[in-house]
């Protein structure tokens, strides 16, 4: 039984034949992909605060030292980023931080918010009048909390991480699965679009794995919203020093996540943590969003690639590099697909909120940055 499943009413029963199937799965059984892509963001961790205490994570810090970015600090990293070419304004915060800091929840009833979520939306639409489509990775949500931000989202996330019960969640407040399960139930039952991705190396087994790759693939399987899926390897920081999974372990993985999930969902190790090159002939087709501009807030310790050195990786595996939105193509409604897009429209006609299509659509620097990205036309910069 997974961990909180039953709290949150959601009914996913994964067989032990299909386990047993996909604990099989080795490297040689996948093929590489045909080609790579990569997002250009700006990273914008909008406060340190988190309810939980997950001891691989360095993101959180304790009440009374966390911060919260003012939509001024905000404005101006992201004009910074729109002015690097950038497309992708990547928002993060822990899970309900107005809930366990004081301060943090004072800071927003000055600012006009009663909550985190209505802040979030005032700096998304933010992002957009600054010319970069927002993706929010904001933990754990409830229904109401994602539709209070998903018109203004292209795309949203959160890592399932694992279906496991692990000690690297324990605290006062534990981290449940069923938790994370009800967020990506949530983010199919408001047509989001959706990335998520499971952990490797906190405290789970290979059983664990495979089991956490079939309840994403049933839940897309339901909703048909999930667009990519991360296999992120846990990394040494100042708080983990449980070490990281070695490549072996890694490899296998991400062959499992290939053979298990339909063709549409792209697979993706983030190429600032995971040995990119070794992996790459294991099904993955994504080297997930890259800034030229920002630390990745939650890695600090790991610096992202430059452009120079994803073309390096597609090179060795000698397949073609190209730049995509936060929004894969496939949920673009078929006016602002590429004349050459041949892979399968996802289900519907509802993916693209309003304030998104207008902004792919507008006569503008920006409108015409996405649209360049779309036609495969935006790479050449670095």
């Amino acid at each position: 039984m997974i961990p909180g499943i039953d709290e949150y009413d959601i009914d996913l029963a994964i067989a032990d034949a299909a386990v047993e199937e996909l604990l099989g799965v080795s490297p040689d059984d996948v093929s590489p992909a045909d080609e790579l892509s990569f997002c250009r963001n700006v990273f914008v961790p909008l406060t340190t605060a988190c309810r939980y205490t997950c001891t691989y994570c360095t993101y959180f810090d304790p009440p009374g030292e966390a911060t919260l970015m003012s939509a001024e600090a905000v404005r101006e990293t992201l004009r910074t980023g729109a002015d690097a070419g950038c497309t992708e304004a990547l928002f993060t915060f822990g899970d309900d931080p107005d809930d366990r800091y004081e301060a943090i929840h004072g800071q927003l009833d000055e600012w006009g918010h009663d909550s985190i979520h209505e802040y979030l939306r005032e700096v998304c639409e933010i992002a957009l009048e600054e010319g970069l489509l927002p993706h929010a990775n904001p933990g754990d949500q409830t229904y109401e909390q994602m539709a209070t931000v998903a018109e203004v989202n292209a795309s949203m996330g959160v890592m399932l991480e694992t279906t496991a019960d692990v000690g690297a969640h324990g605290g006062p407040r534990t981290k449940t699965p069923g938790q994370r399960l009800n967020t990506i139930r949530n983010a199919g039952e408001l047509d989001v679009a959706f990335t998520t991705g499971i952990l490797v190396g906190v405290g789970e087994d290979w059983r664990d794995r495979a089991e956490s790759l079939l309840a994403i693939r049933e839940m897309h399987a339901r909703y048909g919203h999930i667009q990519e899926l991360i296999v992120q390897p846990v990394v040494e920081n100042e708080r983990w020093h449980g070490g990281s999974p070695d490549v072996e372990t890694l490899r296998r993985t991400v062959a499992m996540a290939r053979h298990c999930l339909p063709e549409e969902i792209s697979v993706q190790v983030p190429p600032n943590l995971a040995p990119a090159r070794d992996v790459v002939d294991c099904g993955i087709d994504d080297l997930g969003g890259v800034s030229p501009i920002t630390d990745d807030h939650i890695n600090p310790d790991y610096e992202w690639p430059a452009l120079r050195e994803l073309k390096d990786i597609a090179a060795d595996a000698d397949v073609p590099l190209h730049e995509r939105l936060p929004v894969y193509e496939r949920y673009l409604p078929e006016d602002l697909r590429s004349p050459g897009f041949d892979g399968d429209p996802a289900p519907g006609d509802d993916w693209l909120p309003d304030p998104i299509r207008r902004a792919l659509n507008a006569d503008d620097a920006a409108g015409e940055r996405y649209r360049a990205v779309v036609g495969g036309t935006s790479l050449a910069a670095d």
